[in-house]
């Protein structure tokens, strides 16, 4: 990903998390698998200038003074610091950032001579590619002798993955919206999209940046909220008008060869270069039909008489 794309998905992650009860769904979600133990109204601070968290540092140990999003929660009267970092990457040494930003802020606040409270960080990955890297500093660290294992401090590293997440189990609507609508255009489903339902423009926009698929605003109805049956066949059939392929255009085709081409990876141990250029290629139908019959495959021979 360039980084113009990479600092307007970081853009759209932030504009999402200023909104209360979007922050304190996801939280709910990495930390506690959806109960509702961080409340909207309990968040404090929507600001990701530390300084504004932890009072004034005169000399402040700072390496990042300004993290992607982070607030302040009270939870039953306790305040804890919040820390989200988008990545629309894969990043195998996130765990050392992570230690880096928190270990930052306990030390600013130790040196704010003020009262130090607890940090949670956790990562909001939008990337169409599995988070493969591990969670924990531990797994991370070779050979750590077994006597001064218990003595090696740990630090865990949550992931949200935006492809996988449980929708059913996010209260706030808006960001059930837009996990919804991502994890569509991320699997390429059309016939998913093209249900009777109202969503607000907004929500839409953000799910199409997220999964880097190429709709513009002018391509869609009019009005700050719009019927999804009406507005993907409009978008559909100015396409097709154009003379273009519905499915490639916004990028459908795309995410799913490559979630396929990843799939049959995994299955076969690998993929040769002719079939991956011939996946590419294939279209949405023949995609779709692969996908039914994965279970079935177990060898290049059998994905190419199902694409052929």
């Amino acid at each position: 990903m360039c980084i113009k794309e990479r600092n307007v998905s970081d853009s759209t992650c932030k504009k999402l998390l200023r909104d209360k009860g979007c922050f304190a769904d996801l939280c709910n979600y990495a930390f506690f698998q959806g109960r509702q133990v961080i409340q909207p109204e309990e968040l404090v601070s929507r600001e990701n200038d530390l300084s504004t968290l932890i009072g004034k540092v005169d000399k402040p140990t700072e390496i990042k003074r300004y993290r992607d999003v982070v607030r302040k929660a009270s939870i039953h009267g306790e305040y804890v610091i919040i820390g989200v970092e988008h990545q629309s990457t894969f990043d195998e040494k996130m765990i050392f950032r992570i230690l880096n930003y928190d270990a930052t802020i306990y030390i600013n606040q130790v040196e704010s001579k003020q009262e130090v409270y607890p940090v949670g960080s956790f990562v909001f990955y939008t990337g169409d590619k599995e988070w493969k890297s591990p969670e924990t500093l531990k797994e991370t660290l070779k050979n750590i002798p077994p006597e001064m294992e218990p003595y090696i401090n740990d630090w865990r590293l949550p992931v949200v993955e935006l492809k996988t997440i449980d929708a059913r189990k996010l209260i706030n609507q808006r960001l059930k919206e837009i996990v919804e609508i991502s994890q569509s255009m991320f699997a390429g489903n059309y016939d998913d999209l093209r249900n009777n339902r109202k969503i607000e423009i907004e929500n839409f926009m953000m799910a199409a940046t997220f999964t880097r698929t190429k709709i513009k605003r002018e391509d869609l109805p009019e009005g700050d909220e719009i019927n999804m049956c009406e507005a993907m066949d409009r978008l559909f059939q100015r396409f097709e008008n154009q003379g273009m392929e519905k499915g490639k255009i916004i990028g459908f085709e795309k995410g799913k060869s490559d979630t396929l081409k990843e799939q049959l990876k995994v299955k076969l141990g690998t993929l040769s270069r002719p079939l991956e250029k011939q996946l590419t290629n294939t279209s949405l139908e023949k995609l779709n039909e692969l996908t039914l019959n994965i279970f079935n495959v177990t060898s290049e021979e059998d994905v190419l008489r199902i694409i052929n």
